[in-house]
């Protein structure tokens, strides 16, 4: 580009924004010359032209007295996330809408990835399909902490980031250096971004250590999706003063289950017991059958501290090497946890049911329990693989072998039975069946993972998820059917994504497999689909391509039922000790049954809305530990060779997942030097230009280990 084209730019670009940050006003060339501090009869001709070339584009109009203002039908303001890309561009996700604009980097108007931003659309460039745009102002800032290594430089620093989501270095001055050292992973708020100033200015506030260390990096992801891991001294102390007695005159409120069989079924590793199972035989082939759930909303009630705090955190958040509670341990783990043998408060959803699963009669209410045992998955699944009563020293959370009595014996397999019929109705009515892997680490006594072990749902772990769901579904529809209708809370799932279905189609016809799409069940479809690759090398990867075919779940007071679990009414009721929505549920179905009026409905949306992001990020934050583990466990298997399978394919690297232990690194296509390989997005494929060589989706391939960065959170690999 010349230097006098380069200049028209320039002045074109400063005339935009002078008048997108004033949109009413008017200005003649004499003026604009003024403000731009532009002087000479060449430069006033610059600003002439590029007046007329954006009057032509219709970004602007002329008066009659010469005089140019905004044409406000095509430069409205509009509302957007920002989002930063590894391009090095910008991208505006308009509010409300399927629409996107571009942005260039000297538009950002000092955005930073997620902020929510005001954008105005530009005049669209002659032979450029992309339509662009110029953040003018910044609504509100996605983060408030930044997580990076303090690089001190004498008299000031800069704290760098290895994330490629922050593009720029926040600057600190001399007196915010003090207490840091160089080369610390530290957590800085952004202080000041003075307009023209390339970086902004800014505060460290807390160093998390040395870089690679665990304890560093499992304490810069929750600082990176600020998850807060520590409770304030005020808030442990409301904790602490809550009555953890049980009283008589409460007792008389509530339905008495202290003398019915009752049980807890959790993870090895679980401390918050948040529901249990009753069982008792009737009379006519028929069961009372009790979904009992810890009383959380008993002991932390509206418009507290701590009902505050839950309601920030939103959820638990699980990590590979610890959980982080939404409530204080003395609630999750202590007073509202349904130990074995401890008087316990709780609400209940407890259902008549025969030997066909039909549920005859429902009751919900204020309960009080007594559990008898707790077992483990892995306990009650041996008991149901080994159809005896007796539980080995192998699983048993004791250590030590020991024989479950008949009752508890004949409860669980009743249980189970009723489990397999209901999990039936629910797969007939097209609920989609999602049986996935779940990796996860045995670590040593420093947090370091030792070996990779996989975790699959098993029949113990269905049964509990059957009657969850049960109590779920239920108390949605018990909400639903009252007239007039009452604000609520519903646990919604939208119908898949047509054009991702359509891609995941001609993905699996390369293995073989078949998807209906103009069948008017679909979800069947998806089921078979599921179920024909299971246990082959491709099922994680279609499991994964299938998933993000679907909507994601989310909460809402607007019920349009749920697809993955073919649901017309659904909520969360199971577990207020790890979801403040089910916190929510509690208080709104309480209401009810006690004839209270309800909450409006405006608040508890956007109580929804705020769950349903809170959970996001936590999903993201459990994501990053298992990659940051995955990277640690590989580190000493640098120079390895691994079998994997093409879990991923894009522009600029292939992604494979080795079948041993499911961790997943990257092939950088510049590393592959036997050909120049052309990414082919519709098929997800690679085809290498010269040998034809194509690399798909599913592929197995067998790599070496290059690299395993903890700091980066990178594992390369590079092809055999």
């Amino acid at each position: 580009m010349s230097k006098k084209k380069k200049q028209g730019k320039r002045i074109e670009a400063k005339l935009i924004s002078i008048f997108t940050q004033n949109p009413k006003k008017k200005f003649n060339y004499k003026q604009l010359a003024s403000l731009l501090n532009v002087n000479d009869t060449q430069g006033r001709n610059t600003i002439i032209r590029a007046l007329n070339k954006l009057k032509a584009s219709s970004y602007l109009h002329q008066t009659n007295a010469h005089q140019f203002y905004l044409n406000q039908v095509n430069s409205q303001p509009i509302h957007g996330t920002f989002q930063y890309l590894p391009s090095g561009k910008g991208l505006v996700l308009i509010d409300d809408s399927e629409k996107e604009l571009l942005i260039s980097k000297s538009k950002f108007g000092r955005a930073l990835h997620g902020d929510r931003v005001v954008v105005h659309s530009l005049p669209r460039k002659k032979g450029v399909d992309e339509q662009y745009g110029e953040i003018v102002s910044i609504l509100k800032r996605a983060k408030h902490q930044y997580v990076g290594v303090l690089d001190t430089q004498g008299d000031f620093g800069f704290v760098t980031f290895q994330h490629n989501r922050v593009y720029t270095d926040f600057f600190i001055e001399k007196e915010d250096l003090k207490g840091y050292n160089n080369g610390d992973k530290v957590v800085a708020t952004l202080k000041e971004w003075s307009v023209g100033s390339a970086s902004p200015v800014g505060t460290i506030i807390k160093s998390l250590g040395k870089p690679g260390e665990p304890e560093t990096e499992i304490h810069a992801i929750l600082h990176d999706y600020n998850l807060p891991y520590e409770f304030t001294p005020e808030v442990e102390t409301a904790a602490n003063k809550i009555n953890r007695s049980i009283e008589k005159k409460e007792i008389k409120k509530r339905r008495d289950f202290r003398d019915t069989l009752t049980f807890t079924i959790d993870p090895i590793t679980a401390k918050d017991f948040d529901d249990a199972l009753s069982f008792k035989v009737l009379d006519n082939d028929l069961y009372e059958i009790g979904i009992h759930i810890a009383d959380v909303s008993h002991y932390v009630t509206k418009d507290t501290l701590l009902d505050e705090e839950a309601y920030n955190r939103a959820t638990s958040v699980y990590l590979v090497d610890r959980v982080v509670p939404m409530l204080p341990e003395v609630l999750s783990n202590g007073v509202c946890s349904l130990r074995p043998r401890e008087e316990k408060y709780t609400f209940s959803a407890v259902f008549t049911i025969d030997k066909q699963a039909h549920v005859k009669d429902q009751w919900f209410g204020k309960t009080v329990i007594n559990s008898n045992h707790r077992f483990s998955y892995e306990e009650v699944q041996e008991i149901f693989s080994s159809e005896t009563q007796e539980v080995s020293e192998t699983v048993s959370l004791t250590g030590q072998s020991y024989t479950v009595d008949q009752p508890t014996f004949t409860a669980l397999n009743t249980l189970n039975e009723l489990a397999k019929t209901i999990r039936g109705y629910r797969m007939k009515n097209g609920a989609i069946s999602f049986d996935r892997v779940e990796v996860n680490f045995h670590l040593d006594k420093e947090n370091k993972p030792e070996s990779v072990y996989f975790k699959t749902s098993k029949d113990a772990h269905k049964l509990v998820e059957e009657f969850m769901l049960l109590a779920n579904r239920k108390v949605a529809e018990y909400i639903a059917k009252i007239k007039p209708e009452v604000p609520f809370v519903y646990r919604i799932h939208d119908v898949p994504d047509t054009e991702k279905l359509y891609r995941l189609q001609s993905t699996i016809d390369a293995f073989g497999y078949q998807l209906n799409l103009q069948s008017k069940n679909i979800n069947h479809s998806l089921n078979k689909l599921l179920k024909d690759c299971s246990g082959s090398k491709e099922q994680n990867l279609i499991d994964t391509l299938t998933l993000r075919c679907m909507s994601k779940a989310a909460y809402s007071t607007n019920n349009i039922g749920h697809y993955g679990l073919a649901f017309e009414f659904y909520t969360h009721f199971t577990s207020p000790i790890r979801r403040y929505p089910d916190v929510l549920v509690h208080r709104l179905l309480y209401n009810q049954l006690e004839g209270i009026s309800s909450s409006a409905k405006l608040p508890l949306e956007e109580a929804c809305r705020h769950s349903s992001d809170r959970e996001l990020l936590a999903t993201k934050a459990e994501r990053d530990s298992t990659k940051y583990m995955q990277i640690v466990f590989m580190q000493d298997k640098v120079g390895k060779t691994f079998k994997g399978v093409i879990s991923g394919v894009t522009e600029r690297s292939i992604y494979v997942e080795l079948i041993e232990n499911k961790c997943e690194g990257m092939i950088r296509l510049s590393d592959i030097t036997t050909d120049y390989f052309v990414f082919n997005e519709r098929n997800y494929t690679i085809v290498g230009k010269r040998t034809k060589t194509i690399y798909q989706l599913g592929d197995t391939v067998d790599v070496i280990v290059k690299k395993a960065n903890i700091i980066k959170r990178h594992l390369d690999f590079s092809l055999v």
